[in-house]
């Protein structure tokens, strides 16, 4: 019960640094955006603290072992946030376009509770009906990457509504890009936490990563990787040093993507993508 309330104050206070954040760079409509999801996760910081207040009540001395049977167990805190603001909260941390897996192995290394990408399987098709039947009716819709050559979804890549188009458009090198991308967000992440208490998952995760990128891990292996810190400051710079050689040929291509999206696709099409018989007519138009 206590791991998961620490998990909610970290992502509290992940959230209360992006809204200074986002404050700096005066965007309004991400500093409310970060606000709502902060008020929510107040609400399971509290929910979940008022069941661990009854638990410790239980089991007070005086307390029958009969009364503490009778009282039904909690619920998992897993199901105090719906799994499209689970996926959210990933994203955010990601800020790049990520497949299920991901969603779920980052949720697991930062966030309380387990999000299985089974969940996930029918949650895109779930935000377009809701976007087609009312527009605009929800604060962010979960839809797919786009391809910079057709302006098609990008089969398993989930993003958020609320980036820019060229953000969310994906492109030949945009791969290498987003992993490089997330390797430095998520270090960042694990740097706002305590490095000894360190979830293993989050070692783990930040282990794969800097296996995959060269330069991010010492000439000399310490024995049980798995669970020795990684470095950060060394993952951070080897995943910037390659960024260096990718970002602006993987951002020409995705500019140039969104400004043929923006003049060929409707409001739906800009977010969900465009329908896959006009995906040929699409790219051959200029």
């Amino acid at each position: 019960m206590h791991e998961h309330l620490d998990a909610l104050e970290q992502r509290m206070q992940q959230l209360q640094h992006a809204m200074r954040r986002a404050q700096l760079a005066r965007d309004n409509d991400q500093v409310k955006q970060l606000r709502d999801e902060l008020r929510r996760i107040q609400r399971a910081w509290d929910a979940l603290f008022a069941q661990a207040e009854e638990g410790e009540e239980d089991n007070a001395p005086g307390n029958g072992e009969n009364t503490a049977a009778a009282r039904p167990a909690p619920p998992e805190p897993q199901t105090l946030l719906p799994a499209r603001e689970q996926v959210h909260q990933v994203l955010t941390l990601l800020a790049v376009p990520a497949a299920p897996k991901l969603i779920s192995t980052v949720h697991e290394a930062f966030f309380a509770g387990a999000l299985a990408p089974s969940r996930l399987t029918s949650l895109r098709r779930d935000e377009e009906r809701s976007y087609r039947s009312a527009p605009g009716a929800r604060p962010y819709y979960l839809c797919p990457a786009l391809t910079s050559d057709l302006l098609s979804p990008a089969r398993g890549l989930l993003t958020v509504s609320t980036w820019s188009l060229e953000q969310r458009i994906v492109g030949p090198l945009s791969a290498r890009v987003h992993f490089l991308t997330s390797a430095l967000n998520i270090a960042d992440a694990a740097e706002r936490l305590d490095a000894d208490t360190l979830p293993l998952p989050a070692r783990q995760l930040l282990a794969r990563y800097a296996q995959n990128i060269p330069g991010a891990q010492p000439s000399i292996q310490q024995p049980n990787h798995a669970r020795a810190p990684v470095d950060l400051i060394l993952l951070r710079r080897a995943a910037e040093d390659e960024l260096t050689l990718h970002t602006a040929s993987d951002t020409t291509s995705r500019t140039q993507a969104a400004a043929r999206a923006r003049s060929q696709l409707d409001d739906a099409a800009l977010l969900f993508g465009g329908p896959f018989q006009s995906a040929r007519r699409l790219r051959s138009v200029p």
